[in-house]
């Protein structure tokens, strides 16, 4: 039987830790609702109303990792976890990619810039925080079931999908469910993006640069916590 020692909402942690964590969790996406809704009351408009949905979305691989640490049956599962685990490849990448909407930061001059800065960085710090814990999650779900592994060999692959999802996400426009409702077009494009670097050299720039920033922030607050700042 696989037993996983993690911070997550399930009954392997103290109940007061696992409330504390949803608690500040809540009450951070709370702030940016609070800010949002003031938003749409002030201008009359729905501008932004789209990061609410893009929360939702980064929350989704949260959601599977959350369940997997619920119920380690599933871990060990033949069909049960290569399932979730792909479903959790498919949606992760829409965590980070919530620092990409900070380019619709000048879309609207309805109100001063710094309060649209604030309410589109608290939703992509939301974003960003379900993202990293969902990955440790994984981190050490996959470590339990391949003791040995080294962690490298997980993080540095997934961020480097992550950084390729933030792209074809922003710039060629698909998101998770075009893995299933247009598999042949995404498919044919990352193939498309590989055989041509140098065509696509600023892809390729961007997916590198984001690949090696999402690794620091991650690992950073990975040792953070481990040293109990």
């Amino acid at each position: 039987m696989i037993q996983i020692n993690i911070a997550a909402p399930s009954r392997v942690l103290p109940k007061m830790l696992r409330n504390e964590t949803h608690r500040l969790l809540l009450t951070s996406v709370g702030f940016s609702g609070l800010l949002l809704m003031a938003r749409m009351v002030y201008t009359g408009t729905h501008s932004f109303a789209f990061l609410v949905w893009n929360l939702f979305l980064a929350a989704v691989p949260y959601f599977f990792s959350s369940r997997l640490l619920q119920r380690p049956a599933w871990i060990e599962s033949p069909w049960k976890f290569p399932l979730v685990f792909f479903g959790w490849l498919a949606f992760i990448p829409n965590s980070f990619y919530m620092l990409t909407d900070l380019f619709h930061l000048f879309d609207s001059s309805a109100v001063p810039l710094w309060y649209d800065l604030l309410l589109i960085v608290s939703f992509a710090w939301n974003a960003l925080l379900l993202g990293i814990l969902s990955v440790r999650h994984m981190e050490k779900i996959v470590a339990a079931r391949w003791p040995g592994l080294p962690g490298w060999v997980f993080l540095y692959p997934v961020m480097a999908l992550n950084a390729l999802g933030v792209y074809i996400g922003r710039y060629l426009r698909y998101n998770s469910w075009d893995v299933v409702s247009n598999p042949l077009g995404l498919a044919m494009d990352i193939v498309h993006i590989v055989r041509h670097p140098l065509y696509y050299k600023q892809a390729w720039g961007m997916i590198g640069a984001f690949s090696f920033f999402l690794v620091i922030m991650y690992t950073t607050i990975k040792r953070l916590s481990k040293a109990g700042l």
